[in-house]
């Protein structure tokens, strides 16, 4: 495979060796290597995070894969229309969270989880262990698409084979470094970090966009807007709004409310500054697709004549157009922001796993829980129990840092074996875990607004849209039916509404 910077694999390693350590420099400097002894801080950083700290990790979370690569495609492959039914939903899917996050603090203002909620609301075993696994999924999912893409990058930078660079990339950079920050500082650091990569991100892209412009001239972006299927300008044109439109929207949106790392930072952010932290963060995130898009068209215009190599993720057009447009070590400087912008995302994934086990998964005595609310509310603690308190802490931090250790393992296999299937790639990954998430998002916004939800209701409603409609969703995407796809996917989302609403919970006279 030929690279497209010439640079020889010692160099890249020191190159992603210095990355890893600069993340750890910064950890170190401002968490102060702080090794939290209670979950609490571990998991929620003492629920005292300010509005531009969470809203940056917030941004920065929501920009990995996806952002980074998939909305360039859509600009390379569909154009304008596609680039706006990837950004708009985007934005729109955490601003939700302006709404939902005080919301869910408000009825739990000491939760841990979205799960923890539903189980607080439904009273239900059986609806809480249905709903960890969207939550779990989406956690390794997240994990697992980090690894596949910048193993993709890495492959594409240096020329070496793809499953060589995942196992390079992970054992380097994308799970040793993240990994030890989150082990040692949890929450905190994963915020702390993510503020220094969204910088890195945002200054890189002023850098690099203004440049490329510069270079091909606006002509050539502005004969790229059709994409390469020289597509449509009307970003409303019914055939799109429908077969691309649709789907996108419920999978971006659902995606988002399914993803733990942000029911985690709305329990962590302060309460009065959880509004202003969403609505920040969504529009820092927005910033980052609308640029990155314009490599998409630049790569889309007949001028530029790009080939994306054989054994490459279509998805990695806006490195090709980058590599080939401008001086090597710009590409270098691509090529680290976008490694921050995915490990973000990983120490994000991990420390909402954490978060997930141990709050959901291990078990607690009364006794427990009431000590956990005594030292939430800052009830002054005996010295027995206090020493309990340490005791139960000690149990919940190792639980939590081992599940950041299987789930980064787990997230590696699958991130290996994606290589494997053929035609699968970045954007059907994508898809489907989006979709599992579809099957959940009804439930979880009427748990918050509804309250005659019942148990009965989700669980069927749920369990008919895994078992049926994200079947015939995967089938309709194999065969390429789009027609089939779009109604698959409001097909979900109708048939969890219609449960809820059928078995709602007896009115209480």
């Amino acid at each position: 495979m030929e690279s497209i910077i010439n640079l020889s694999l010692g160099k890249t390693y020191l190159i992603l060796l210095i990355f890893g350590l600069f993340m750890l420099i910064i950890t170190y400097v401002f968490a102060r290597w702080r090794k939290y002894t209670s979950a609490e801080g571990f998991l929620v950083g003492k629920r005292n995070v300010n509005w531009l700290m969470g809203g940056s990790s917030i941004a920065a979370s929501w920009i990995w894969a996806p952002a980074l690569f998939v909305s360039t495609l859509f600009a390379y492959q569909t154009g304008l229309v596609g680039l706006f039914w990837f950004v708009v939903p985007n934005i729109f899917a955490l601003g939700m969270f302006a709404f939902l996050a005080p919301r869910i603090r408000k009825k739990m203002s000491y939760g841990f989880t979205l799960p923890q909620w539903i189980q607080h609301k439904l009273g239900d075993n059986k609806v809480h262990k249905m709903y960890l696994f969207p939550f779990f999924f989406y956690q390794i999912m997240a994990i697992t698409v980090q690894l596949y893409a910048g193993g993709n990058l890495l492959a594409l930078m240096i020329g070496i084979p793809v499953y060589q660079a995942v196992a390079v990339l992970t054992i380097a950079v994308l799970a040793a470094i993240p990994l030890v920050y989150s082990l040692i500082s949890g929450l905190e650091a994963s915020i702390i970090t993510d503020f220094v990569q969204l910088l890195i991100l945002l200054l890189a892209l002023v850098v690099i966009i203004p440049w490329i412009v510069i270079v091909v001239g606006i002509e050539t972006i502005i004969s790229g807007l059709g994409g390469i299927s020289n597509s449509t300008l009307n970003i409303f044109d019914p055939k799109i709004a429908f077969s691309l439109g649709i789907v996108t929207s419920i999978g971006l949106i659902s995606g988002a409310l399914s993803d733990q790392q942000f029911w985690q930072r709305g329990f962590a952010i302060r309460k009065g500054h959880l509004a202003k932290a969403f609505i920040f963060g969504a529009l820092v995130f927005g910033l980052v697709p609308i640029a990155l898009g314009l490599l998409g068209f630049i790569g889309a215009s007949p001028g530029v004549e790009l080939i994306i190599p054989k054994g490459i993720d279509a998805s990695m057009v806006g490195v090709l157009v980058v590599g080939k447009l401008l001086p090597v070590w710009v590409s270098i400087l691509f090529v680290v922001m976008l490694l921050s912008a995915l490990s973000s995302t990983l120490d994000s994934g991990m420390n909402a796993g954490a978060s997930l086990y141990a709050r959901d998964i291990m078990k607690y005595t009364k006794k427990e829980e009431e000590l956990m609310l005594n030292f939430e509310k800052k009830v002054k603690l005996s010295d027995k129990e206090k020493l309990e308190k340490h005791i139960l802490d000690s149990r919940r931090l190792a639980g939590s840092r081992t599940m950041m250790v299987l789930i980064t393992i787990v997230g590696f296999l699958i991130a290996m074996a994606v290589i494997y299937i053929p035609g699968f790639e970045l954007f059907q990954l994508w898809w489907v875990f989006n979709t599992i998430a579809a099957c959940v998002v009804v439930p979880t916004i009427l748990s918050l607004y509804w309250d005659r939800l019942s148990p009965k209701g989700v669980f069927w409603g749920v369990l008919f849209a895994f078992f049926v409609g994200l079947p015939i969703f995967i089938y309709a995407n194999v065969i390429n039916n789009n027609v089939m796809t779009v109604l698959s996917s409001l097909g979900i989302i109708g048939v969890t509404l219609l449960f809820c609403l059928a078995f709602p919970k007896k009115k209480i006279s």
